[in-house]
């Protein structure tokens, strides 16, 4: 990526061909995200927010318009140069941690790392470095049945900034948390976006947590409207 814009969205259409019809689920979307940006995106149940992130990650492609990540547009992207540009730019945090049981939460903040093929020694000192900033490194040897549910998620944004990505997804990170523990993680993500460079889009139902980022807007009908903090009070 080559310029401070890490992402863009240029009227952006999603149809999906639903009987003689096709339904028209985002219609229009205009909006782009610099470096260390935090925008939220809230809306019903079926507004099209699941559809608009797949398409922010390049796991679903437009009917019409373009995601550019930096100068690169996804729908011109080989698959295996997708692939590649997925793995070392992009970071995903989702409402379940999708950790792997069977290695260490210091394990599983490295294994990005060791797709890269870092060296074992440097992944593992950088996984530390990155558990620390997330407070977990007394946890680092504790696989993720012996971590709480709040933890599990802590080390789940660890292992998603391990590569310094230029973007992370965050579908509903704390949707599957209690309350307190919800506010912790949520706490730590607004650190975190001011200490990195990695911008930041979450989808939430939580009017709280999509009150924290820098802007937020409201997906209703397929567009993407810009909305105001007393709106989100």
């Amino acid at each position: 990526m080559t310029s401070n814009c890490v992402l863009l969205c240029e009227d952006l259409v999603k149809e999906y061909q639903v009987g003689p019809e096709p339904i028209r689920v985002l219609d229009n979307v205009n909006f782009s995200l610099f470096e260390g940006d935090w925008v939220s995106i809230v809306g019903a149940s079926g507004s099209g927010k699941t559809t608009l992130l797949n398409m922010l990650a390049g796991l679903d492609l437009p009917t019409s318009g373009r995601v550019l990540w930096g100068r690169e547009d996804v729908a011109m992207l080989t698959e295996s140069k997708l692939g590649q540009l997925r793995n070392r730019h992009l970071g995903f945090v989702y409402q379940f941690h999708h950790l792997l049981a069977e290695f260490t939460a210091l394990e599983n903040v490295a294994m990005p790392l060791w797709i890269h093929g870092m060296d074992k020694r440097a992944s593992l000192k950088k996984a530390q470095a990155m558990l620390d900033k997330v407070a977990l490194l007394t946890r680092a040897k504790h696989k993720p049945s012996e971590l709480s549910g709040g933890e599990r998620q802590r080390v789940a944004v660890a292992r998603a900034l391990i590569t310094d990505p230029a973007l992370v997804l965050l579908d509903e990170p704390t949707g599957n948390l209690d309350t307190n523990t919800a506010k912790d993680v949520q706490g730590l993500l607004k650190e975190l976006n001011g200490q990195v460079k990695t911008a930041f889009v979450a989808v939430t139902h939580d009017l709280n947590f999509a009150a924290l980022a820098q802007k937020s807007f409201r997906l209703e009908g397929g567009g993407l409207n810009e909305i105001v903090e007393s709106q989100l009070a």
